[in-house]
């Protein structure tokens, strides 16, 4: 163990997201409200924050880069939508083989997912656009098309094997999408601490040229994070558009800020260059239970969104100054 680990200081900012969210499990058990602890609210938040920490992710790794991704709603409704019409079409085609329909259209969504990741990769990358323009016009094209598929009216007629397996089943008594963040936050654990991807994509946010000078393939790791920021927004859709069994051009409205809340929380770096996907689970997770803490006390919702805003803030301006001191220290 280093000395380092050993500072009470460091390891109390490390520690300070998961501190918070015990802290919070504890007041909401016992002082709170007992509906915080019924089974149905405790499926409801972990499938919630689950579905959060998935798109979390994903902007973790481009604010990693430098950059935001604000398209990430817009992109969940166009692959809710996409998936949901080519369901419906493969179903009247195939009447008898619904788990045609299903692979065709979770392959439509991922599909679009991925299309729309390389744009926003390549104009950051290639094309030097601030990923602000970037990613607020893809998410302008986006929206518009959900909305022109549908007319603003939800998709009905998935497949029962879709909404039951995919959406509402509880393997081991847990959601389907408890296990997909699992999954890819251990899966970014493991390529952040055990392979040379991890810090060659923090080099490449934290020092662009210097990274792009020391032979790192800078453009290749700010396209990835893209990719993966909208791949893993169209996984949150197809499990979303599974739970509520239509598809909806109004999916992930409140993501974009709140995905972006959550790495904040967790002390990823506005300014790029840092941040672990375990601390954003511990954000993630916290963020959402306090939005369901304040649900049960039924504080009103424009009131949640002012401290939401005022609480991310706080934290940023608070990894600002750190930041500041460290270089002051140097």
């Amino acid at each position: 163990m280093t000395t380092a680990s050993l500072n009470p200081v460091r390891f109390a900012s490390r520690a300070a997201v998961p501190l918070l969210l015990a802290a919070v499990l504890i007041f909401s058990i016992t002082l709170v409200d007992p509906r915080f602890v019924t089974a149905q609210n405790l499926i409801n938040v972990a499938r919630g924050a689950s579905l959060l920490l998935i798109v979390a992710s994903g902007q973790m790794l481009v604010m990693i880069v430098g950059g935001l991704d604000l398209s990430i709603g817009a992109c969940m409704a166009l692959c809710s939508v996409i998936c949901s019409l080519v369901m419906v079409w493969i179903g009247a085609v195939f009447p008898d083989e619904p788990f045609i329909a299903v692979i065709g259209g979770a392959g439509a969504a991922l599909g679009c997912g991925l299309m729309i990741g390389l744009i926003n990769g390549l104009c950051v990358a290639r094309l030097k656009i601030p990923s602000l323009i970037v990613t607020l016009g893809m998410m302008s094209v986006a929206s518009g098309f959900a909305l022109m598929l549908t007319n603003g009216v939800p998709v009905y007629g998935l497949p029962d094997m879709f909404i039951e397996r995919i959406g509402r089943t509880l393997p081991a008594g847990l959601p389907n999408a408890v296990w997909v963040a699992a999954l890819i936050v251990l899966t970014l654990v493991a390529l952040q601490r055990h392979s040379s991807h991890g810090p060659r994509l923090l080099a490449t946010g934290d020092n662009l040229y210097s990274a792009r000078v020391s032979g790192i393939a800078v453009d290749r790791y700010v396209v990835a994070a893209y990719v993966c920021s909208s791949m893993f927004a169209a996984t949150a859709s197809l499990l979303l558009t599974a739970q509520i069994g239509s598809g909806q051009s109004s999916i992930g409205d409140r993501l974009a800020l709140e995905s972006i809340a959550a790495a904040v929380i967790g002390g990823v770096s506005i300014r790029g260059g840092s941040g672990q996907p375990e601390h954003v689970a511990a954000g993630t997770f916290f963020l959402f239970i306090l939005n369901n803490v304040m649900d049960l006390l039924e504080v009103n919702s424009r009131m949640q969104m002012v401290l939401l805003g005022l609480f991310v803030v706080l934290v940023a301006g608070l990894g600002v100054a750190r930041a500041r001191r460290r270089h002051a220290g140097h």
